[in-house]
């Protein structure tokens, strides 16, 4: 075999390993900054995430206290119901006792 195509052989040989070597670099570069880029968005994300449920968790205190609220103004208008009605049930007996028995019209012999 001459020599030139020894050459050849060796310089095409080298050279498919140079490309492919750069391939495999340049592949992996690429998979290292996606990842990077991966974790920076992920942990940007969950800052965003971490955010909104504590901003949730404040809603959800605001809107326990305000049902708490309403909750004892139901149990004041109970019992403010319940004192009209008893004042009520005594109003019909001192009403009922002030009129007096019921006249009849026809007189019983």
């Amino acid at each position: 075999m001459p020599v030139e195509v020894i050459e050849t052989i060796i310089i095409a040989a080298s050279l498919l390993i140079t490309l492919g070597g750069g391939f495999y670099a340049g592949f992996a570069w690429l998979i290292r900054r996606s990842d990077a880029q991966t974790v920076q968005e992920r942990t940007m994300l969950m800052a965003k995430i971490d955010e909104v449920g504590s901003q949730v968790a404040r809603a959800q205190a605001n809107t326990d206290a305000r049902f708490d609220k309403v909750d004892e103004r139901f149990d004041r208008m109970g019992e403010r119901i319940h004192d009209v009605q008893t004042e009520l049930t005594e109003v019909k007996i001192a009403v009922a006792r002030f009129e007096g028995p019921l006249q009849r019209l026809i007189v019983p012999r």
